[in-house]
């Protein structure tokens, strides 16, 4: 390498500070260009580069082995009794009963039993081993509990990754409506779910007919996917046989399912003896076979079905309630109710806001639609008996929840207020009387307590963006589902505060029930009477006007005239007697002036007399 230029310093001016100083620019190196070394160069256009130094980072996920859960328990019933006897009939249990006794063994048994039973009954009385001792604190903490909810699952099935991220809905590309919940009967943990798009005349091409089944524990996607020929609206599991679920379709069409068998249904309805619109309610009846239910449907009829033969339905109703029969007249279901401790009755919610109460071992079909009550303004979407007092039932439509007694035909004995959304769905509590749920079309959950109070809700709680569509309470009143219109579920957890029966609620819940009842009987026994004071009024009126449209217009110019010279003889002798009142009252005051200045003059010479006499003194 050769030395172009070389700097000297002393070594005594080493690390001396740097004196600057201002004086013009000096060169000390001047390189001339090489006009050689040109050719070397190559043109480039003007090129950006950019350069960030940033750590690298790198993304692992860790998924633990799934947890396999096995739920055992004891469930104790009324024992001993064969397969084929149903305890709950007592007919079939007299008859079993006196069968084992007249049984030889039956007698030895009993008293070989007797000692072991005797010494237990003994030890169960010496101690109460459930005994609560501190039953009263614990109501104390539940009911200075505020009410609350939160959300424990939001079923879907993951179809990307995306999904663990967004919100859980229809696992189909084309969104549709949750429009049925279904719970187990006999275990919490499963729930069936029917999806379907109710809006007319929107269903897209490429969209599905499936709905599912999920298992609450593993939500990630259905345990059983059921395939029906149109989509579902109604769904139900059977309380009898938890393997079988009926379903109501888009088409009219029923159908029902084993789960045992796979998603494809056992059986469905021919379309010519189906409904002919949605079928918007599927409920089983409680029978000896398990095997019967019905349904409703907007096409103005209630059909018995036996899904052992779904060939053709066993009974039908058409919904006119003018009695005539006639399908044409028929109002559409929308809504259908059933108490299985009253089976001979049934409720309809339909499309015109009118709810019918029927009786299905009426006589004659006309005889099976016993009341009608004009319950609301739209739709009645939802239908609902309480479950403490099966006289007294729920129904949602609207902008208000309406509570109704069997007693009370014209107007419901209580009522929520008027929200600015649209009411979809409710139901009563399973274990609280006085306690029921609504669904709103903003997406709101109320939790209405009218015993603590009547004017709000006790909680309201925004569940999600888009609609609810569907309720679905379980049997132990502390999970509620609900279904949105894009077929989210979302599962949430009541506070015990709202599913706990508080002390003496079952009281002041019959309290308020029948003093309301009297009330609304009260005030329809006045409008009635009324009512019938007008008809009476307006019938006498229309007599008069009968008669005289039916007299001689001759009679009727000359009784006229007599009234009118009438009228004004009379009004000519009012003013005479006016005018001679007048004129006596005139009298009577002068009179009355002339007598007031005699005593004034009387009155002055004893005055004057009075006071000489008092000088001389």
């Amino acid at each position: 390498m050769e030395i172009i230029y070389v700097y000297t310093r002393k070594r005594s001016e080493f690390g001396r500070p740097c004196s600057f100083s201002d004086r013009p620019a000096m060169v000390n190196v001047d390189i001339p260009p090489d006009p050689s070394m040109a050719s070397n160069f190559v043109l480039r256009n003007p090129v950006d580069s950019s350069v960030q130094h940033t750590s690298d980072m790198s993304a692992h996920e860790v998924n633990t082995e799934w947890v396999e859960v096995e739920s055992r328990g004891i469930n104790h019933v009324e024992g001993g009794w064969p397969k084929d006897i149903n305890p709950q009939e007592m007919e079939q249990t007299i008859r079993f009963r006196k069968k084992v006794e007249k049984d030889e063994n039956y007698v030895n048994t009993i008293m070989h039993l007797g000692t072991l039973m005797e010494h237990c009954v003994k030890q169960n009385n010496a101690i109460n081993i459930y005994e609560e001792y501190f039953g009263e604190e614990d109501t104390a903490e539940v009911e200075d509990e505020p009410p609350s909810a939160k959300t424990i699952n939001v079923i879907s099935k993951l179809t990307s990754f995306f999904d663990v991220l967004l919100p859980k809905r229809d696992p189909n590309v084309t969104k549709r409506t949750a429009t049925h919940l279904s719970w187990h009967p006999d275990t919490c943990r499963k729930l069936a779910v029917a999806y379907s798009s109710l809006e007319f005349q929107q269903n897209a091409k490429d969209m599905s007919f499936d709905s599912y089944i999920w298992d609450l524990e593993n939500s990630n996607k259905p345990e059983l996917v059921l395939k029906p020929s149109s989509p579902l609206v109604s769904l139900e599991y059977n309380p009898k046989d938890s393997h079988i679920l009926v379903g109501g379709c888009y088409n009219g069409q029923m159908a029902y399912w084993d789960t045992r068998k796979g998603g494809l249904p056992v059986e469905v309805s021919t379309v010519e003896v189906s409904h002919r619109d949605p079928v918007y309610g599927a409920i089983w009846l409680q029978s000896k076979t398990g095997t019967e239910c019905f349904s409703a449907s907007t096409d103005g009829q209630v059909l018995w079905w036996d899904i052992r033969k779904l060939s053709e339905p066993t009974e039908s109703l058409v919904l006119d309630i003018t009695r005539k029969g006639l399908l044409e007249n028929a109002l559409g279901a929308i809504s259908l109710e059933f108490e299985p401790t009253m089976p001979t009755k049934f409720m309809v919610g339909t499309e015109q806001g009118i709810i019918i109460a029927c009786n299905r071992k009426a006589k004659t079909p006309p005889e099976k639609i016993t009341t009608t009550y004009s319950s609301h303004i739209g739709p009645v979407y939802a239908l609902a008996r309480n479950p403490f007092y099966p006289k007294v039932f729920l129904s949602v439509g609207d902008w208000t929840a309406r509570i109704w007694s069997e007693e009370t035909k014209e107007s419901p004995i209580m009522w929520t207020k008027c929200h600015l959304s649209y009411l979809t769905d409710g139901c009563w509590s399973t274990v609280r009387p006085s306690v029921f749920f609504t669904t709103r079309s903003d997406g709101t959950l109320d939790v209405w307590d009218f015993l603590f109070k009547q004017n709000d809700p006790s909680l309201s709680l925004k569940v999600c963006n888009e609609p609810l569509s569907s309720l679905r309470l379980q049997d132990n009143g502390c999970i509620v589902g609900c279904g949105s219109k894009l077929g989210t579920v979302t599962l949430l957890e009541i506070s015990s505060g709202l599913c706990t029966l508080q002390r003496n609620e079952k009281n002041l819940a019959t309290a308020m029930f029948e003093r309301e009842t009297k009330r609304e009987k009260i005030l329809e026994a006045r409008h009635r009477e009324m009512r019938l004071k007008e008809r009476a009024r307006s019938e006498g009126q229309a007599t008069e006007v009968e008669e005289t449209l039916l007299e001689d217009p001759q009679e009727v110019l000359d009784r006229a005239r007599r009234e009118f010279f009438e009228v004004i003889e009379a009004e000519m002798q009012r003013r005479t007697r006016a005018e001679a009142q007048g004129l006596l009252g005139k009298v009577k005051d002068h009179m009355a002036e002339e007598v007031a200045t005699q005593e004034e003059e009387s009155q002055l010479p004893k005055d004057k007399e009075e006071e000489e006499e008092e000088e001389k003194e």
